[in-house]
């Protein structure tokens, strides 16, 4: 790992064991690109690589050499002095100019990776990475512009953060600030994408990019479960074993853009920040601006190798705290069990049978508080409903205790129903536009968190509760995309930062109530997986991967949320059938074997089920309390997927490769053909592995791979139409 910086050539070279990344001062004084890839030598001098030459039609900076912004690979462009690619940032002065020009001051180089100010960010023990400061000045406005880059150690990434400084005497707008700009010398590249709606969140969606702009957005208010802040590039011929790919992931919870434009000379930008459409800060003189971190991943070992970086990364350097690398408990939620409609007695039941089958935590959904009833009012109102908790969430976690088990509750705090003795006594706490329309959804509005006092509201409100009360886990949803974004506090002037400041108080609370209690166990939900983003496992180290339990759609969405997100951070439940959500009815074996990979628990009520399927589900959760750090913590490999057939398998395997459990799901079986053989990965070639008797050895479970039927993997049936397999190799 080493930052080297050429003085004499102006160029900076980062590079580790795995990668290079190489910029230098362009001779206009703003930075440039020059190559970022698989580890290359150093040498004083990279500027052959820059592109200078007379062409047709071209603006020049200097004429002399024939050094053009539009030919060459630009690291933070801006817009109107000869590049015209889309920019990464936009400053409007108060001539109402939005051109800027920073030229190259000074830098620093750093053992200690900083934090951001009020915002999500990896972290970094001394010696595990090294952090290059670019200072850059626009000399016309005395605008400052701050470039942070940072490398680990022991992984393939880079991550970028900007910070604008206003050191001029008149006051600034900023129109535009993205995280990350990366311009690549070609556009050979696919595209992939993580796309889909509620309860059918990130589909993996691959395109070959073309001339032109390609991108995923959201302008909800939240990352959404339309598109994701994480996206893949790779080769054509890249799969998930072999080939280059680069990930990029923005450690973001709102509004978002991450976009790929190919130019005509087939140069490839990819740019990744802030949504500019919902975004306009005004910067006062002195004030400052830190835009949301970058996270770019290379691998030339495929998208598994990709993705192993990114749970390596997540796991060690972003998840904090407490439940840093720790095994899950498992749960029972009683949502799906009762809905709003319980008692104490009802619930004391429900956890009593909880635990009879082994499971480690109770949780109390919704309808707790207020006059929750039902979803059109009580939102808001965090005290305790007497009528259903006699002796309030205190009493009630003291009994679950009690029984053996741990307690945690279910919150929405960002939210409120007009129904509510908040919003009649402070109507002006929740998003509206005088004089226009409210919009509901879920009979709910969202509160302004943009407001201080409205921050400290709720969470004082929550502090009564939880500093009396034995609480292990907090499930923290939010059900609703922002609309009508206006807040009372702030000047027409000052709107274009209400979005941003949003998130940054939903970022606040949580790092408040975090601090209060370490040992809290948070877990993300947002209409399930709504905001299932890296931002978010900063503070939540979990998060409910979607609201439907279906087991078989549970495959496609865990599959395709694996490219980004470690297995540890999933939710995972198993809930009754016919499912809520499809009307589907799955075997309890397949839905059991889809959930104990990630945050396993159960989503219904033990008592409604046969004596045969409670005996399975006790099965079950010994079988994960047996294996759960190689579950949630194993080296992942994707083996087969379900977007492309109707088979899919994955498998984890231990560090030391002594131990690897494969799954198996067939969602539809095919009838008369022969079932082929599955080819499993990341095992010792030399090591013997033993699975029910039966004995292989690495290198052929890798290249001649197992015949996927009923006798040659030890008696699992996995051919029929709902059927799964959760199957244990271990190394003699």
């Amino acid at each position: 790992m080493n930052i080297i910086v050429h003085e004499e050539s102006k160029q900076f070279h980062l590079c580790n064991d795995y990668i290079s990344y190489v910029m230098y001062v362009q001779p206009n004084g703003e930075l440039g690109q020059l190559y970022f890839g698989k580890k290359i030598h150093d040498r004083e001098d990279f500027s052959h690589l820059v592109n200078c030459c007379l062409m047709a039609v071209t603006p020049y900076y200097d004429e002399s050499t024939f050094f053009s912004l539009e030919k060459n690979r630009q690291e933070y462009p801006s817009f109107g002095t000869g590049d015209f690619g889309t920019p990464a940032f936009k400053i409007i002065d108060q001539n109402g100019s939005g051109v800027s020009c920073f030229k190259y001051v000074t830098y620093s180089i750093s053992s200690v990776k900083k934090k951001l100010p009020g915002l999500p960010a990896t972290y970094a023990d001394e010696g595990e990475a090294l952090s290059l400061e670019i200072e850059l000045k626009d000399d016309v406005n005395d605008m400052q512009l701050f470039l942070t880059y940072s490398i680990f150690k022991d992984y393939p990434v880079i991550t970028r953060s900007a910070r604008f400084v206003n050191g001029g005497a008149e006051e600034a707008v900023l129109d535009k600030a993205l995280s990350l700009c990366l311009d690549l010398p070609d556009s050979d590249y696919e595209w992939i994408q993580f796309s889909g709606a509620w309860a059918r969140e990130r589909n993996v969606i691959t395109k070959k990019l073309d001339k032109g702009i390609t991108a995923v957005e959201s302008r909800r208010g939240h990352s959404g479960a339309n598109e994701n802040p994480f996206v893949i590039i790779k080769r054509p011929n890249t799969d998930e074993t072999n080939g280059e790919a680069m990930g990029f992931s923005l450690l973001y919870s709102g509004n978002f853009i991450m976009q790929a434009e190919s130019d005509a000379d087939g140069k490839l930008r990819i740019l990744s920040g802030i949504h500019p459409d919902t975004f306009s800060w005004i910067l006062k003189s002195g004030e400052s601006f830190v835009t949301p971190e970058s996270v770019i991943t290379w691998s030339d070992k495929g998208l598994n190798g990709l993705s192993q970086t990114i749970h390596s990364l997540y796991n060690n350097h972003l998840v904090r705290g407490k439940w840093k690398n720790s095994e899950r408990p498992i749960l029972l939620n009683n949502w799906e069990a009762t809905y709003m409609d319980f008692t104490e007695e009802s619930i004391l039941k429900i956890a009593s049978k909880a635990k009879e089958a082994g499971a480690e935590l109770f949780v109390l959904d919704d309808g707790w508080f207020g006059a929750r009833d039902d979803d059109s009012k009580g939102l808001g109102d965090w005290v305790e409903n007497p009528d259903k908790l006699p002796e309030g969430i205190k009493g009630l976690a003291e009994k679950v205790e009690a029984m053996g088990l741990k307690f945690g509750f279910w919150i929405e705090p960002e939210m409120v129903n007009p129904d509510s003795d908040l919003y009649r006594t402070h109507p002006d706490w929740a998003f509206s536009i005088p004089g226009r329309n409210r919009t509901l959804s879920r009979h709910q509005m969202v509160l302004d968190y943009s407001r201080e006092e409205v921050v400290n509201y709720i969470h004082d409100m929550l502090y009564r509760i939880l500093k009396d009360s034995k609480v292990s886990y907090i499930k923290w949803d939010m059900n609703r995309s922002i609309t009508e974004c206006f807040s009372r506090e702030l000047s027409g002037r000052e709107q274009g930062m209400v979005y941003h400041k949003y998130i940054l108080g939903v970022y606040s609370l949580y790092e408040r109530l975090m601090s209060e209690f370490p040992d809290i166990l948070f877990e993300s939900c947002a209409s399930g997986g709504g905001r299932f983003d890296a931002g978010m496992l900063y503070y939540a180290p979990q998060a409910w991967c979607s609201d439907n339990t279906d087991g078989e759609d549970r495959i496609f969405i865990q599959y395709g949320t694996s490219y980004g997100y470690p297995i540890s951070s999933m939710g995972a439940h198993v809930s009754a059938v016919p499912n809520q959500q499809t009307g589907r009815t799955v075997p309890i074996t397949m839905r059991g074997d889809v959930a104990m990979f990630g945050a396993f628990g159960y989503e219904l009520d033990l008592n409604h089920i046969s004596e045969e399927e409670f005996k399975i589900v006790q099965s079950q959760i010994r079988f994960v309390k047996e294996h759960r750090k190689l579950l949630q913590y194993g080296t992942l490999y994707r083996l087969r997927s379900p977007f492309e057939a109707d088979q899919a398998a994955w498998m984890v395997v231990s560090q030391d490769k002594k131990e690897a459990i494969l799954a198996v799901y067939t969602m539809r079986a095919v009838i008369n053909k022969l079932p082929g053989y599955l080819k499993l990965q990341g095992l010792d070639p030399d090591a013997e592995y033993k699975c029910n008797g039966k004995k292989y050895y690495g290198d052929e479970l890798m290249q001649m791979g197992i015949p996927m039927n009923q006798e040659c993997i030890s008696g699992y049936c996995i051919n029929n139409d709902g059927s799964s397999a959760a199957i244990v190799f271990k190394a003699e």
